[in-house]
């Protein structure tokens, strides 16, 4: 049994202090301010990103969209949707870059202004090309703001609430789908600009608010701390299975999230549901089904533990997903109402299985598995994982669909099997403790050595001292 060192005590010294705090964040100015701020500079940030995936959805049930657009299918419609996550793919190596030398803060704006800039492009597109290279432009931009936002919510955020915080960074995009219902029927080009101008704002809101908010103070200590700071044990030591740990989540979008974000329109033309309002109608349900859902799993997963609810969410995802097979499968075959509203039905119950565990626990568990020296190099490698598994997806799926139709689900199937294997093997538990406690989860042998070190440290000062007294009493 290894005995308690300093690092231990002073993890558990967090734990009870947190524990001990009764009093709730709104009796507390200062949480009330900062909270206040988190919500359009950080917890917004994600507002962004499925905003996009909920706008495309929408816009393959908007006529002008897909008339001015020559009816993109198959392959079109997949590079449409794919090329916002290879933007993301080629800027990934340097955004760890960004956010560890010019700080959380302006990674945010960093990557604010690209998505600006690249939402006014796509307003202001003239043909199928620009279209497609405005919403590269949007992809170069997301993953600054996605990085420097999660790492600021667990770095700002008290120990009680930073769970909490981290599960509603990813619970926003309502409003695309509000919109496109709106704008579906004008005969006009703005029936799809307006949705693509609206994409603005969440940026326009980081860039107003993020200077009201404080640096990461880990990230002030870190880039102002004297060089040497490892002789004395500053520095969190790393972990040889951190990035092997969030394997499954890398690849989460291959548990079926990007069919639903991103094609629900052909999906439900493979049911027979052809009218343009009633997709937009179902789009928008599904959408306020999986901000409600999302929000409440947001406020009460990160209580649980973290690889339980991993386990039951994939393998009911795995459940659902089977049923939608073998309903669709059926659809096929007799052209039935039933299977048809069967399939509908395993959509909307398939939104809040995948939120419980991939939407609440995603952003919290990947700040606490990893110690904050590379954690904005784990959540970007996290990122790059994540968008090379939607390229993949968002240019294959509609391929997949036009062309094999309900037996394309089957791989899904597969995989999510495979990613329930992953998480039962690989995920590590990381509930109800600290950043603290968790800095040194599988480091007893860093811990011990930067022990050593400020001992060895401390005592070269104690005899220095003494030395000093010996030479003064002896003059």
């Amino acid at each position: 049994m290894v005995a308690p060192t300093a690092n231990d005590a002073a993890a558990d010294l967090v734990s009870r202090l947190a524990a001990q705090d009764k009093t709730p964040w709104y009796k507390k100015p200062n949480l009330r301010i900062l909270y206040l701020v988190l919500m359009p500079t950080c917890i917004g940030v994600e507002m962004t990103s499925g905003f996009d995936s909920s706008m495309m959805n929408g816009l393959q049930a908007v006529d002008s969209w897909d008339t001015f657009f020559n009816s993109p299918r198959s392959t079109l419609l997949g590079l449409m949707s794919a090329i916002y996550s290879l933007g993301a793919i080629v800027v990934l190596p340097l955004v760890p870059w960004i956010s560890d030398h010019l700080g959380r803060r302006m990674a945010i704006v960093f990557g604010s202004v690209l998505m600006i800039i690249g939402a006014a492009l796509q307003t202001a597109s003239q043909n199928f090309a620009m279209f497609v290279c405005s919403r590269l432009v949007l992809g170069f931009g997301i993953p600054f703001a996605i990085v420097g936002a999660s790492s600021l919510i667990g770095q700002l955020s008290h120990p009680k609430e930073r769970a909490i915080l981290g599960s509603l960074f990813n619970s926003c995009s309502i409003v695309a789908a509000s919109i496109t219902l709106g704008t579906f029927k004008m005969d006009s080009n703005w029936g799809w600009c307006i949705p693509s101008l609206v994409q603005i704002v969440p940026s326009f809101l980081q860039i107003g608010f993020i200077f009201f908010l404080p640096e990461s103070p880990r990230w002030l200590i870190f880039v102002k701390a004297d060089m040497n700071r490892k002789d004395v044990g500053f520095v969190e030591g790393g972990r040889e299975d951190q990035l092997v740990a969030t394997s499954g989540m890398r690849t989460r979008l291959w548990s079926g999230n990007g069919l639903t974000s991103y094609y629900l329109a052909r999906i439900l033309d493979n049911v027979c549901v052809t009218d343009n309002h009633t997709k937009n109608l179902i789009n928008l349900a599904l959408t306020c089904w999986g901000f409600v859902n999302a929000t409440f799993f947001a406020l009460t997963a990160s209580r649980l533990n973290r690889r339980t609810v991993y386990l039951i969410g994939t393998l009911t995802i795995l459940l659902i997903f089977t049923g939608w097979t073998v309903a669709s499968s059926n659809y096929a075959m007799i052209s039935s109402d039933a299977s048809s509203c069967a399939v509908i039905a395993f959509i909307f119950l398939y939104s809040p299985a995948y939120n419980v565990c991939f939407n609440a626990l995603t952003y919290p568990y990947l700040v606490e598995v990893f110690p904050y020296h590379v954690r904005a190099k784990g959540i970007a490698v996290f990122q790059w994982f994540g968008r090379m598994a939607a390229f993949f997806n968002q240019f294959v799926n509609p391929i997949g669909l036009a062309n094999a139709g309900w037996k394309y689900y089957i791989s899904y199937c597969v995989w999510i099997a495979v990613e329930f294997l992953l998480i039962y093997f690989l995920f590590p538990e990381t509930a109800h403790k600290t950043l603290e406690e968790l800095s040194f989860l599988y480091e007893t042998d860093i811990q011990k050595e930067q022990v050593k070190r400020v001992e060895e440290d401390l005592g070269d000062q104690v005899e220095k001292r003494d030395d000093d007294e010996a030479g003064t009493k002896s003059a």
